[in-house]
């Protein structure tokens, strides 16, 4: 039986190597229809279009993928999935950047044994990437923070006339919808500042 080609692409919110991963598997032969690409992050293989090439992969095709990281960043998910593909499901893989990484070559013991050692290399190399990205971007909002830096929401300022606003509503002076329309805020937002009104008023914490 004549193997069908696959290729993978992954793309984050942060890499849009999109066009350039798609090029490769184009010059590679891939045909458009059985490219499959996820946009989400390698953290893990929980990806839409990941589990339906999987579901259409059959002993003997081949799957090309740009490198090792665009497959995960996961170290033991990555050891896990090489095995279900090229093991179980028994298809041949290759890594467009690195040679070694191209199960069609080298299926002697000493192939094999080589392929291993790369892949375990190379994939403690992009999980270990992923947590440092993960430590530069937590350091960068602690540092944030110190300058002064606020996440999130503004606060939204309370109407000097608050405390009147909050007695008309009281007293059903006026509807709901009226006091959420002058104050500008939603249901929820309008009662939890009530409470955190009602506290500020009688030294609460």
């Amino acid at each position: 039986m004549r193997e069908t080609i696959y290729g993978y692409i992954r793309v984050s919110t942060l890499d849009q190597n999109e066009d350039r991963q798609l090029r490769a598997l184009r010059q590679r032969g891939v045909p458009m229809q059985n490219i499959y690409m996820d946009k989400q992050s390698g953290k893990d293989f929980n990806r839409p279009q990941f589990k339906k090439l999987v579901k259409k992969l059959r002993r003997g095709d081949l799957l090309y993928v740009m490198s090792i990281d665009r497959l995960g960043r996961n170290y033991e998910e990555i050891q896990r999935q090489w095995r279900l593909l090229t093991q179980d499901i028994g298809i041949d893989i290759c890594v467009l950047d690195m040679p070694l990484l191209d199960t069609r070559n080298g299926k002697d013991l000493m192939g094999t044994f080589i392929a291993d050692l790369v892949l375990q290399i190379l994939s403690f190399v992009a999980q270990n990437e992923r947590e440092n990205i993960r430590k530069r971007q937590a350091q960068g909002i602690a540092a944030a923070k110190e300058r002064g830096v606020r996440f999130g929401r503004p606060v939204l300022e309370l109407p000097e006339d608050f405390g009147h606003i909050v007695d008309d509503w009281e007293h059903k002076r006026c509807t709901l919808p009226e006091i959420l329309a002058q104050c500008g805020m939603s249901e929820s937002t309008f009662y939890r500042r009530v409470r955190q009104y009602r506290m500020e008023q009688t030294g609460e914490k």
